[in-house]
């Protein structure tokens, strides 16, 4: 054979003879844990990453990257505001809105809500809501006509649907020969969203921004203008140029500012996952020592001959560093084919789970996103891959230096 002779030695002794099929068995679970280690951390990173994107995807399609508004919480002249910030290069989309919390009621359901108003022909350059529609569309939102779309959690807490009205009843009060009661205004569901974030599809209601303001009394106003940028992840930057073009008398904040600590929480939990999920890897090197050590003092006498015959204590080393690292290759190799299959393929295997178990792994009200995402990352796929690789290398430094160390007379004085 061409093979070198450290190499051929090392997959030599890694075929199982007849008196060690317990250091083979001990291999074989070290693969094995290798495999489940590497597998482990492919799907779970992958299922953090989706869960990240869909969470962010989902959360900024109701919430716009970059928001301007007045110190006072309202914005005179919009229309002017707004084309002077979409002369920046990275915004591409601006829309006015207002926003009061009210209280919903339908006979003897009620339920408090966020009460956005838009301008539905300026709603999509802002928001991903029009794509969210389970019924009807933001164009049916009419001024004057006092419809209001609900997001499909409220709706079923006021068990009201398209065509039933709701009472909305506001803090402002008018002032009457009673006293000061509270404002009322029936409304008409016109329309059900559904964004797949619990915390919205449950709170949130949206009417015509002529309608909110006549209700809540802004005049001309509103409470502020949406903007939508080119590229999110660039809004902390972006928007010290936006303050700087709107002016001092301007409140300007972005997306981050309202959702950082969720977001880094995500983060910091993936770190923590992958930290967690590496000690199976670390557990599975552990048993690739002890199966080195193992076959080291039962080659005791193999090693003083190739040693007398003028084998190199290098030569000795490379040959066990062979055996444990083909060990961790093979592991790697078997947990990265199956990590990959099975975080291709998580939307369906998870849902199959489900009805076989006949439960919900994610329950609404409980997490904001109810099925599970993946996004496998070629940089994720990698990195775990060396990482188990580089372990692998360095479980058999200790019995390959060990081997190494063997004194030939000493070794074979017992033969």
């Amino acid at each position: 054979m061409n093979l070198p002779l450290e190499l051929f030695i090392g997959l030599r002794y890694t075929r199982a003879k007849r008196r060690n099929h317990f250091i083979s068995f001990i291999s074989l679970i070290s693969m094995l844990g290798i495999a489940l280690g590497v597998m482990a951390l492919i799907v779970v990173l992958s299922v953090m990453n989706g869960f990240e994107k869909e969470l962010r995807s989902r959360i900024l399609g109701m919430v716009s990257h970059v928001t301007v508004t007045g110190f006072d919480r309202r914005l005179q002249d919009w229309r002017a505001l707004s084309k002077r910030l979409m002369s920046h290069p990275e915004v591409v989309g601006s829309a006015p809105y207002i926003e009061a919390e009210a209280m919903l009621s339908n006979s003897s359901s009620v339920s408090g809500a966020v009460v956005r108003g838009i301008e539905p022909e300026f709603e999509p350059q802002v928001s991903e809501i029009h794509e969210h529609m389970k019924f009807g569309k933001l164009s049916d939102l009419k001024p004057g006509a006092y419809g209001i779309i609900l997001g499909t959690g409220l709706a079923n807490s006021l068990d009201v649907v398209p065509g039933d009205r709701v009472t909305m009843i506001t803090p402002q009060s008018t002032a009457s020969p009673v006293g000061f009661l509270p404002r009322l205004r029936r409304f008409e569901v016109v329309g059900l969203f559904e964004i797949g974030v619990y915390e919205y599809d449950r709170s949130t209601a949206i009417i015509h921004n002529d309608d909110a303001r006549r209700l809540f009394r802004l005049g001309s106003d509103v409470s502020g203008l949406r903007l939508r940028l080119n590229d999110m992840d660039e809004a902390p930057l972006i928007r010290g140029e936006l303050r700087d073009l709107a002016g001092l008398e301007f409140w300007v904040s972005d997306w981050t500012m309202r959702h950082r600590n969720y977001f880094k929480a995500v983060r910091t939990e993936k770190t923590v996952m992958f930290i967690i999920l590496s000690l199976i890897v670390a557990v599975a090197a552990f048993n690739i020592v002890s199966t080195l050590v193992m076959v080291v003092t039962d080659k005791q006498a193999d090693i003083a001959i190739l040693r007398t015959i003028g084998v190199s204590p290098m030569s000795i080393m490379l040959v066990f560093m062979v055996q444990g690292t083909l060990i961790g290759v093979v592991g790697t190799l078997l947990g990265l084919g199956s990590g990959v299959l099975i975080a291709s393929y998580i939307d369906v295997i998870i849902p199959a789970l489900e009805q076989f178990f006949q439960t919900q792994f994610l329950p609404t009200g409980v997490y904001p996103i109810t099925e599970l995402p993946a996004d496998m990352r070629q940089s994720d796929v990698i990195k775990i891959t060396l990482l188990s690789f580089l372990v692998s290398i360095i479980a058999t430094l200790y019995p390959a230096l060990r081997a190494a160390k063997t004194r030939p007379a000493e070794a074979l004085s017992y033969e």
